[in-house]
């Protein structure tokens, strides 16, 4: 790890218990438009409301999450070694989720949150059971929803950070905007780079497919599951 940029991560991330809340609640500066066509729609307020209800749970599980996408983006690295941008873009992504892993890990002990096991959601199992089996069409699938995963993500970084009173939490999910909200379209660049056919008829297929997981109601409360019950 780049000890010199996590200490630069970490002095920014530290703020005054005096931070004005007011400011933080200011609009985004990112232009999420993108992210949101992509997605085609938005958190809704009753997944915020139970969000933030439940905080513990939902960063216990934002920390699944960024494990996770590493690992992700790890076995498509050993898995298809044929692409040297594929090899590129990806060591980049391991390196950024793991960094993220660790942050919220930092969060998750200064708020004196114990690691609990947390089982995952149907969010990302219900888009792979429609990945195609044969090759190169499964690796082109991973990756258009891994593009999914990513723009969600961002998704609900934005929704949080504009009502959380947590000061420290509320500017970190501001600074993960600014750090994954390209991730969608590097998946998406990597996903057309590597198919000889256009990808748009497979994005909009997983387009349903993820606002059906995420408008449908979810017994479970994730940071990616869909309406709560």
């Amino acid at each position: 790890m780049n000890t010199q940029h996590s200490s630069i991560v970490a002095t920014d991330l530290q703020t005054e218990d005096s931070i004005d809340i007011a400011q933080l609640r200011t609009p985004i500066k990112i232009d999420l438009s993108p992210i949101y066509n992509f997605l085609g729609s938005r958190t809704s307020q009753t997944w915020i409301e139970a969000a933030l209800a439940n905080l513990p749970l939902i960063i216990q599980d934002h920390a699944n999450c960024e494990k996770k996408a590493a690992g992700t983006a790890m076995n498509l690295m050993f898995r298809y070694e044929f692409s040297y941008e594929l090899q590129a873009k990806l060591a980049q992504l391991i390196r950024e989720e793991m960094l993220h892993y660790e942050q919220v890990l930092g969060i998750m002990k200064e708020r004196g949150q114990a690691w609990a096991y947390l089982s995952a959601g149907r969010y990302a199992k219900g888009m792979l059971k429609h990945k195609r089996t044969h090759e190169p069409a499964a690796m082109i699938d991973v990756l258009i929803i891994g593009a999914f995963i990513e723009a969600r993500s961002c998704d609900r970084f934005s929704a949080l950070a504009e009502v959380i009173d947590d000061a420290r939490l509320a500017k970190y999910y501001r600074y993960l905007l600014k750090s994954e909200s390209r991730h969608f379209e590097d998946y998406l660049t990597l996903a057309q780079s590597l198919s000889t056919d256009n990808i748009d008829e497979r994005v909009a297929f997983f387009k349903e497919v993820e606002l059906e997981l995420i408008s449908r109601p979810d017994n479970e409360l994730r940071f990616h599951s869909g309406e709560p019950e």
